[in-house]
């Protein structure tokens, strides 16, 4: 097994970077919130995942330990492969992502791409339990529950209103409370539009 890889960002692809390290070049795979802190010509150091196939093998990478627990848990469901789990750690903040599993909120789990209400149900049903208990701070901001702010339901309700995925409108919302806990309704929602747009 690999455990991290520590080298040089050679080049940033749309789900991936590639690493030189070794004198090699590994393409390694990524969640949006890895890939955004990447820059290419810096060095970087990502925990990581080897996952074996029979046509090929293929390396995820994390650069918060979070994100790795959250993808081993992921992929630990049947019919949640590594891609797809990523997908769902690129849609949701680690928060968001707990919180929705800890308060079974299937719909919000299902309306990230490439995830049924099948698999949502599923991840629900045998992760509920698992889920870190420091990863479940807020859960609230991810399920339908009234979260301890009420600004920020306040917000990614009218931010549905006007016509935004639930899903990018509670990730963002949730990002940016836990950057501004005292923000209003009407800042969050400002500040919403501008990462939404």
């Amino acid at each position: 097994m690999i455990a991290f890889i520590e080298g040089t960002v050679r080049e940033l692809r749309d789900a991936s970077v590639v690493i030189q390290s070794g004198g090699l070049g590994y393409e390694v795979f990524v969640a949006r919130p890895t890939l955004d802190r990447c820059r290419q010509g810096e060095t970087v150091q990502l925990s990581t995942r080897l996952v074996v196939r029979e046509d090929a093998w293929l390396l995820f990478g994390f650069h918060d330990k979070d994100l790795l627990t959250l993808f081993d848990l992921l992929t630990g469901v049947s019919g949640v492969g590594p891609k797809l789990a990523l997908a769902l750690l690129s849609q949701l903040p680690p928060a968001v992502l707990a919180g929705a599993i800890f308060d079974g909120d299937a719909r919000l789990l299902s309306s990230v791409s490439g995830v049924g209400k099948k698999t949502a149900e599923r991840l629900v049903l045998e992760l509920q339990g698992k889920v870190p208990e420091h990863l479940r701070v807020a859960p609230t901001q991810a399920g339908r529950g009234r979260p301890s702010n009420p600004a920020v339901q306040d917000a990614v309700d009218a931010l549905i209103a006007l016509g935004y995925r639930e899903v990018q409108v509670r990730s963002a919302v949730a990002e940016l409370a836990q950057a501004a806990p005292e923000a209003t309704a009407d800042q969050l929602i400002r500040k919403a539009l501008g990462k939404l747009r």
